[in-house]
């Protein structure tokens, strides 16, 4: 299932994307009263607290919905929001691809490098992005995100899994010389907007492999950054199953798995070219989506 957030003026609603468009699932909750449908979430964040038994309701909403095109909304026409809008925790993985740490000249980590951003940093796809006046150095990364779906504590990598609810695209920028100044690369990680998820959250069933998704990013249709995730130096189930012995992860809990090669950083010094003002950034993830931001000064 592919969900989205979209505006209306009573706030963020939550979307279904389907063949027929948009379903509004507020509105399809309240047109169809058979009991099945009576506990259909109505936000993502009831989705992630009622777990498999909201899910599956979720779902024969949207069965009962087909051919009622008034129930339906062109995704075109939408103004989407974050596609995760409201996450108790955004933590993020620095250097987890191999070529990525090579190309940094810095030392394959012997274990995930966690650091963190906060909900002013949240954007939408095709959202602009403001390039903050306090930096020079603003660099993409194309980055696969997970999502938490249920509660985890202590554990095992083989079962880590089983407590994801799905996955999007993100782009996790950072601007590099804020980054630098200090061992902590908090300052250049969390400027507003600086980590924009979506379009769509892509429920865990209908993504056969996390480890092994094509991945890449463009910056005015120029191809900057093109891998895959298998490149991971920690894999998905390696990364929950660490951070769950480091804190308590909660549903809507957002972790940021890393970038591959290919950003302004890596670069020799003579040939870096960081984000400017009207520069067009698309991360884009094999089942995901295309995640498309438009730069701008602030």
């Amino acid at each position: 299932m592919d969900l989205l957030t979209y505006k209306e003026t009573d706030g963020l609603r939550l979307g279904v994307r389907t063949a027929a468009g948009v379903l509004d699932v507020g509105a399809a909750a309240e047109k169809l009263t058979a009991s099945p449908h009576t506990a259909a979430p109505a936000t993502l964040q009831q989705l992630f607290d009622g777990g498999d038994t909201a899910l599956a309701s979720l779902q024969s909403l949207v069965n009962e919905a087909e051919g009622d095109r008034s129930l339906f909304k062109e995704e075109a026409g939408l103004t989407l929001g974050p596609c995760v809008p409201n996450p108790g925790k955004i933590i993020c993985i620095g250097l987890n691809y191999r070529r990525h740490a090579e190309e940094t000249n810095m030392p394959i980590p012997a274990y995930p490098i966690l650091f963190n951003k906060f909900a002013n940093a949240l954007a939408a796809h095709g959202e602009d992005v403001p390039l903050p006046r306090s930096s020079e150095k603003i660099d993409y990364e194309a980055e696969l995100a997970i999502v938490i779906g249920k509660t985890a504590k202590y554990v095992g990598k083989d079962e880590a899994l089983d407590y994801v609810f799905g996955y999007c695209t993100a782009n996790d920028l950072s601007a590099r010389d804020l980054q630098s100044r200090t061992s902590q690369w908090l300052a250049g990680k969390s400027c507003d907007k600086f980590a924009p998820l979506g379009p769509y959250l892509v429920t865990r069933d209908e993504v056969a492999n996390p480890n092994d998704l094509a991945i890449s990013c463009k910056v005015n249709g120029e191809l900057r950054q093109n891998s895959n995730t298998s490149d991971m130096i920690f894999n998905c189930e390696e990364i929950v199953s660490y951070i769950s012995q480091c804190m308590t992860l909660e549903p809507g809990d957002v972790i940021l798995t890393g970038t591959p090669e290919g950003v302004v950083l890596g670069y020799p010094p003579e040939k870096q070219v960081y984000l400017q003002h009207g520069d067009v950034v698309t991360i884009e993830i094999q089942r995901l989506g295309a995640l498309t931001n438009r730069m701008v000064t602030e």
